[in-house]
């Protein structure tokens, strides 16, 4: 029995975002011309044409356009992009492209989801979309601006991008308890590549986000409001204990996280520019 899709027809300009995905670019993986039919069949499309030679964008928006109205098809290439065997030369690469899809998709109330490295495709509301689109502090950094470590870099940003999934599930208090942790592995990772001596005699496995969040701002690099609302994060962050959560007598909700994700935009902000 086939399973039944469960996108409807999309936007003219989603597909044209899908394709622009699909072709890739510096920052996503880069198909050659000769790679997007394989790339259709892999994603399970039957009797793809041969690539002609025109320009890449125009060739797979025109199969996408050919197939809007056939939402398993156009299914299957989300879902392709979405698969970690793409990306089995470059790992790293996959949490870049679902925040790519999913920048686009949440508007159509979906989102691409890769637990365990196989996709999935889930309904959302459109109106719970990656809060820092919607944040007074807009995000202006790359997490690869603040940190030099590639692989730390996506690592770092799979864990902002699971806060947003955390988000669009109504998962309020996993959601800060993520935004804590990057914050925390961010700020570490910024003081080991700037000046690892900063941490004193302190281990680095054992240095306290209270302590990094001090060290970076007495070293400049985050401003005094930041300083002073990373440490209520920090304290949510905590939560992460059970017992930290039922002594607070409090549970955090979709305002607390709304207050959460501007601190976290603005700590990268500054970290960025420092």
């Amino acid at each position: 029995m086939t399973e039944q899709p469960l996108i409807g027809i999309l936007d003219g300009n989603t597909l044209e975002e899908l394709a622009r995905v699909i072709c890739g670019d510096d920052n996503l993986l880069y198909r050659q011309g000769w790679e997007l039919p394989e790339f259709l069949k892999r994603a399970g499309w039957n009797n793809v044409p041969r690539y002609d030679g025109e320009y890449r964008r125009d060739w797979i928006l025109a199969r996408l356009q050919e197939h809007r109205e056939n939402p398993q098809a156009i299914q299957q290439s989300i879902m392709r992009l979405g698969d970690a065997r793409e990306y089995l030369s470059e790992p790293a690469l996959l949490p870049q492209v679902l925040t790519a899809v999913n920048a686009f998709l949440i508007h159509e109330g979906y989102r691409l989801e890769c637990p365990g490295g196989r996709p999935r495709l889930v309904a959302c509301d459109p109106a719970m979309s990656y809060p820092g689109s919607q944040a007074p502090v807009e995000l202006r950094a790359a997490m690869t601006d603040i940190v030099s470590d590639t692989k730390m870099a996506a690592l770092l940003q799979h864990r902002l991008d699971e806060a947003a999934v955390c988000y669009s599930n109504g998962a309020h208090v996993s959601a800060i308890i993520m935004l804590g942790s990057l914050l925390e592995g961010v700020l570490l990772t910024v003081i080991l590549q700037r000046d690892p001596t900063l941490l004193g005699r302190t281990s680095p496995d054992f240095v306290t986000m209270e302590n990094l969040i001090k060290i970076c701002h007495d070293a400049g690099w985050l401003g005094a409001d930041v300083e002073r609302f990373s440490h209520a994060l920090r304290r949510y962050r905590n939560f992460v204990h059970a017992r930290a959560e039922y002594r607070e007598a409090h549970t955090p909700d979709r305002d607390t996280l709304a207050i959460c994700w501007p601190i976290v935009h603005a700590a990268l902000n500054d970290l960025a520019k420092a």
